[in-house]
């Protein structure tokens, strides 16, 4: 997947275009695959689930309680209240990948 926008960033349009390219789907079936796959994740997220995707990554739901904080402009003090955040940790094979492509573009400039 090395196609990305003009800010470099990979859009879902494109990913669609990699599946229907790599697994041989029609247009269709790609876009209703990349759909039903973030459908999915966003549905085990929506139910308090974590969701763990084998060497790619996890998104982990955290609780942050409540606390006090200062708006920095007028100096009120203000309460935030608890809420659940959630947070994109990458795998080892994640990193290691993004790192060894790095490296890569360093070495060839």
């Amino acid at each position: 997947m090395n196609k990305a926008d003009s800010n470099g960033t990979l859009v879902k349009a494109e990913i669609v275009d990699q599946v229907y390219e790599k697994v041989g789907f029609t247009r269709q079936e790609a876009v209703q695959a990349v759909e039903i796959l973030f459908n999915e994740i966003k549905s085990e997220l929506a139910g308090g689930n974590n969701v763990r995707i084998s060497r790619f990554a996890s998104f982990i739901l955290r609780d942050k309680k409540a606390r006090n904080a200062r708006n920095p402009k007028t100096g009120e003090t203000i309460r935030i209240r608890s809420r659940t955040v959630l947070t994109f940790k990458p795998s080892k094979q994640l990193l290691d990948s993004t790192n060894q492509s790095s490296h890569d573009e360093t070495s060839n400039s």
